[in-house]
């Protein structure tokens, strides 16, 4: 059974130039499988989850229930892969006010991000914020030594250690890290956090599947199992080496033909504001895995209907090295009847007894129709509803996709080296010793 639909009639190809790269998609697949291409030693994800044992997920199942049932805010220290994945799960399946539901109205703590970038304003108000509550941290960090997380961590630390002393900071910290080395390691061991272990064959933006994405899943209530079934259902549908029968295959094959054209921008498109952070992680995967020798299609976003009054005009009328990636949702959570209004001075009343969500439906339609009309090729992803199996199962697709489409670029797609280039200069500034 297809839980994910992925339409390409739109994509303004013909048969032959999708055609021609069948036989390249069967070496790609070949080289991820079997291990046998750039960055191999990356490519533990793909089965990753078929070999998580249920003792493995029992003990993040439990730390979250532990977690959820004392804390009052829980804070995820991370940055890149190491809090994109979490975070959009999150965005995606809590209450889109969960941090002002009353205590007895949420199912989990007030959740909290830190260590993603370097202001010193949001850390000294996440700081008074956190006054008087009782937090948890989790600490992402492979080696304990990126800037932005150790700063955010330093700073924590010492506000648990002040409020609960060194035994009491001990039990709020979570340490998800390398299994043996590193500076978090062994601070870890030191201290006694409980630790989580990020695999060694996995890079952070592909990680949302193990433990760095796993344990706050599960804090912030979110079925895990459900989550994990949708992953592996995803491992079992786009191991299928036939294009033909190969949804992301077919995404990783269309991407490609595509910037071979000309199209050297993709636009990942929603339009629920629950799956904005999607892009965000859906922009690292893809730009992280291709952004190499003076290659790769730029990845970018836009949030719908919002940014058709901003950046709909580009869209439309730009210059044509744009395409676009639309995902929709079948059913959503809530939907509004309009009802008629006397007065009518917005001139509503047309839509009166109408859903809301057929609103929001015809407003894709009717850009999809006109993007296509001005020669921007349209891609369409479709979920019947979103929940912890289909997002799951969504995130699983486009991973796998991203490897595939990787190889077929032509570059190493678990590897980034150009990230080294910005912290060797900052370090340089900062006068930090060789």
């Amino acid at each position: 059974m297809n839980h994910i639909k992925f339409d390409y009639s739109q994509a303004l190809l013909n048969a032959s130039e999708f055609e021609h790269l069948k036989g390249h998609v069967q070496l790609a697949h070949q080289m991820l499988h079997e291990k046998t291409g750039a960055g191999n030693d990356y490519v533990g994800w793909v089965d990753y989850t078929k070999k998580l044992t249920e003792a493995e997920i029992n003990d993040i199942q439990q730390t979250a229930d532990m977690i959820r049932e004392t804390a009052d805010a829980f804070i995820i220290i991370g940055i890149g892969g190491s809090y994109l994945g979490a975070k959009t799960v999150l965005d995606a399946l809590m209450h889109p006010f969960h941090n002002e539901l009353p205590k007895s109205e949420r199912k989990a703590p007030k959740i909290y991000f830190a260590g993603n970038q370097i202001s010193s304003t949001y850390m000294a108000y996440l700081l008074e914020h956190i006054e008087g509550e009782n937090v948890y941290v989790n600490v992402i960090s492979k080696s304990g030594t990126t800037t932005e997380p150790a700063i955010a961590f330093r700073l924590l630390k010492a506000a648990l250690e002040a409020k609960h002393g060194k035994e009491g900071a001990q039990k709020r910290i979570i340490a998800t890290t390398d299994r043996a080395r590193g500076a978090l390691r062994t601070l870890a061991d030191k201290e006694g956090y409980k630790t989580f272990v990020i695999p060694d064959d996995v890079g952070g933006r592909y990680s949302v599947i193990t433990p760095v994405g796993l344990l706050p899943i599960a804090v912030g209530g979110i079925d895990l199992k459900a989550f994990l079934k949708g992953v592996n259902d995803g491992v079992d549908a786009f191991a299928n080496p036939l294009v033909a029968e190969n949804p992301a295959y077919q995404y990783a094959v269309l991407r490609n033909v595509l910037y071979r054209k000309g199209k050297a921008i993709e636009v990942l498109v929603n339009y629920e504001p629950s799956m904005a952070f999607l892009a965000e992680w859906w922009m690292q995967l893809f730009g992280e895995s291709e952004g190499k020798d003076n290659m790769g299609i730029f990845p970018t976003k836009m949030n719908n209907s919002t940014d058709l009054h901003s950046m709909g005009q580009m869209i439309q009328d730009g210059p044509r090295i744009m395409f676009e990636t639309v995902v929709t949702l079948d059913a959503v959570e809530k939907d509004i009847v309009l009802e008629a209004d006397a007065d009518n001075l917005d001139g509503l009343n047309y839509l009166a007894g109408k859903k809301m969500s057929a609103v929001n439906d015809s407003a894709f339609q009717g850009t999809a129709e006109a993007h296509v009309d001005g020669n921007v090729p349209n891609l369409h992803i479709s979920l019947s509803k979103l929940d912890a199996y289909h997002l799951g199962h969504l995130m699983y697709f486009f991973m796998k996709a991203c490897g595939v489409s990787g190889y077929l670029m032509g570059v190493n797609p678990f590897d980034q080296p150009g990230v080294e280039a910005y912290k060797k200069n900052m370090f340089r500034l900062l006068g930090k010793p060789v």
